[in-house]
């Protein structure tokens, strides 16, 4: 399995900008889907974006379609989520994940990082 450290999140407002990066080590990283988890305090784990093993194909979840964008940097091993007009809602810990060959979809991970915290205040 691939191993995955996540950085990035932070305390911000609403309306600001944050980027989230995770960097794989381990495995051979072009071969993976990758994706983002967020949970908040009290709530389920939640998917929010992912590509497929090909890097072809992107998912989203509804509510950050047009805010937030996920990236992959093939010669840094590392995935990225650019998360633009943040809300509060959006406040969570945030989970990179890793799936050799996968589709993209929103099951199926087998490699998860520890995650990083993003605030979001009104």
């Amino acid at each position: 399995q691939v191993q995955l450290v996540e950085s990035g999140g932070g305390l911000v407002q609403a309306g600001a900008s944050l980027g989230l990066s995770c960097a794989a080590s381990g495995g051979t990283f072009s071969s993976y889907a990758m994706a983002w988890f967020r949970q908040a305090p009290g709530k389920e784990r939640e998917f929010v974006a992912a590509y497929n093993w090909s890097g072809i194909n992107t998912y989203y979840v509804d509510s950050v379609k047009g805010r937030f964008t996920i990236s992959r940097d093939i010669a840094k091993n590392t995935v990225y989520l650019q998360m633009n007009s943040l809300k509060p809602e959006d406040t969570a810990v945030y989970y990179c994940a890793a799936k050799r060959y996968g589709s993209g979809g929103r099951r199926g991970y087998d490699s998860w990082g520890q995650g990083t915290q993003v605030t979001v205040s009104s």
